[in-house]
Formats: C-alpha cells, sequence, structure tokens
C-alpha cells in the first residue's frame, strides 16, 4: 500500500469516526436520564444555554442534545439546579424560564 493510500484510509477513518461520535453527542436524553435528573433536584430551564450546549429542544429542524445554535436560545432548555432557573444572572437582562421563550431564536 502506498503512503498516499494509508494516508487517506486514514483520513477516511477518522471522518468516519467523527462523524458518529457526533451522532452519539446529539442523541436525544433517554426517559431515563431525564428522569434521574429530575431526582436529583435538577429542573428543565430555556433560554440558559450555550450554543452547542442545550440538553434537549432546540426547535424545529434540530435533533436535541447539545442542537441549539446561538447562546441563549429561547426554544432550547437546559437542567439546573432546582428553584435557580428564573434568578440565573445572564447577559442582556436575559433571564431563564421554566417555559419556552420566544427571543434569541435563529432565523
Amino acid at each position: 500500500m502506498s503512503t498516499r493510500s494509508t494516508v487517506s484510509a486514514a483520513l477516511l477513518a477518522s471522518a468516519v469516526a467523527t462523524a458518529l461520535a457526533s451522532f452519539a453527542t446529539a442523541a436525544p436524553l433517554t426517559e431515563a436520564q431525564v428522569k434521574a435528573a429530575m431526582d436529583a433536584g435538577k429542573e428543565k430551564c430555556f433560554g440558559v444555554a450555550l450554543k452547542g450546549q442545550n440538553d434537549c429542544k432546540a426547535g424545529a429542524g434540530t435533533t436535541c442534545q447539545g442542537t441549539s445554535t446561538v447562546d441563549y436560545q429561547g426554544n432550547a432548555w437546559k437542567f439546573v439546579d432546582g428553584g435557580t432557573c428564573t434568578t440565573m444572572e445572564l447577559p442582556g437582562d436575559r433571564k431563564g424560564s421554566p417555559a419556552e421563550l420566544t427571543r434569541d431564536i435563529p432565523s
């Protein structure tokens, strides 16, 4: 096998591994994972996740976890400690919400 073929095969293998890893990361949370978080005193909080760091739901056309496309996207949620959602200090006088928000929604 030539050096060029070896390098091409290695690059292809790397690309496939990266694609598989990203699919695993973007998978929706299971019911068991959601229940475990809620049992641990966490609550869903919309509008507090940074881009790509939401735990679930990020609007139409997205899969779930890690799919928000802007910081503090109003229709994406993240688990936070219970009772802290609406008191979190966010840039621009934003606040988290236990219900979906209509602000900071990508076009």
